[in-house]
């Protein structure tokens, strides 16, 4: 079967970064009406999940050997893809800025290209690195966290450990598929990472509250389920399954590259929907980053290879993870 084209695969992200970018505006409301970030992660893991099962189950078509050949790949996105990152963010935003944290949980590309560097012991071509610095400038102007007073060194280490979470989400699911669809790394990894967020939360190690009235909803009121519905089906079911399958043909460090236009379209978003101002440096951020992606596209284009220096984490043939509107995702 031939193999989808990056031109595909790009288009692909582009979905992904769109249904991703939603999540903060649809959110938003639903984390001002009472619920904490651990409970409203956990419903739209699991409503996502549940979405994305009839489309798992007959996509494997009754072969169930590959959903167990493929149980640690399910195993790790459920537990860092989904649970572990989400977490770690929403921690780190409870001490920080979370444009800090956005900021920081964005270099994760950038860490995928040192990985590469130091794995390989050789330097990234001049696209890459020129490729890295425009989209690292791009997601400091469109997040443009504010304030230089001193940081909490906790709430750092949590947004660290959210970077290093959605690098491996990109690894994970740039993984050659064996037989396992991306819809079921999907539907299953949002499954369990859902019900280890619940246990989590009924353990009482993060706050597990949630309100069950009306909330408010770009300038009404709408039932508390229905901001959730959207991002468990929109943001969740549909950004994870076009994610994991744009990086299964692109790779995780191109995948990861495109990823960060959700930082733009969850600010676009939140200028459209919730009236937020969109600024002339973060419009000049967004061109960035689309700049920074197109120059490492570049660099696959040259080569014409996956990076050797991910195998076997890079697949032969991409989340989570969130953010407020206006700063980035609000659950990824």
């Amino acid at each position: 079967m031939k193999r989808p084209s990056m031109t595909v695969g790009l288009a692909i992200a582009v979905v992904a970064a769109l249904t991703f970018g939603t999540s903060g505006v649809f959110i938003k409301p639903v984390l001002e009406a009472g619920w904490s970030p651990a409970a409203a992660v956990t419903v739209r893991a699991l409503v996502g999940g549940i979405v994305l099962a009839p489309f798992a189950i007959a996509s494997l078509r009754g072969s169930w050997a590959a959903l167990w050949r493929a149980r640690w790949r399910i195993t790790l996105m459920a537990l860092i893809g989904v649970a572990g990152t989400q977490l770690a963010y929403f921690a780190a935003i409870q001490r920080i800025p979370v444009g800090t944290a956005v900021l920081i949980e964005y270099l994760s590309p950038l860490l995928l290209v040192v990985f590469v560097c130091v794995r390989s012991r050789a330097l990234p071509k001049a696209v890459v690195l020129v490729g890295s610095v425009l989209a690292l400038v791009g997601i400091v102007l469109v997040v443009s966290p504010g304030g230089a007073a001193a940081l909490d060194p906790i709430g750092l280490v949590l947004a660290l450990a959210a970077m290093v979470g959605c690098a491996i989400y990109y690894v994970v699911a740039a993984q050659p598929s064996d037989g396992l669809p991306p819809v079921a790394l999907a539907g299953f990894g949002l499954l369990l990472g859902g019900v280890l967020l619940g246990i989590i939360g009924a353990t009482g190690l993060v706050p597990f509250t949630a309100t069950f009235g009306e909330v408010g909803f770009f300038g009404g009121v709408a039932p508390w389920w229905v901001p959730l519905a959207f991002v468990g089906v929109v943001s969740t079911a549909i950004a994870y399954a076009t994610s994991i399958t744009a990086s299964e043909i692109l790779g995780s460090r191109i995948a990861s590259f495109a990823g960060q236009l959700e930082v733009v379209a969850a600010t676009v978003f939140a200028w459209l929907l919730l009236g937020e101002t969109l600024s002339i440096a973060q419009l000049i951020g967004g061109a960035l980053i689309v700049a920074g992606i197109v120059f490492v596209r570049l660099e696959k284009t040259a080569s014409g290879q996956v990076d050797a220096a991910l195998e076997p984490f890079e697949p032969v043939g991409l989340p989570a993870p969130g953010v407020p509107a206006g700063s980035a995702r609000l659950v990824e």
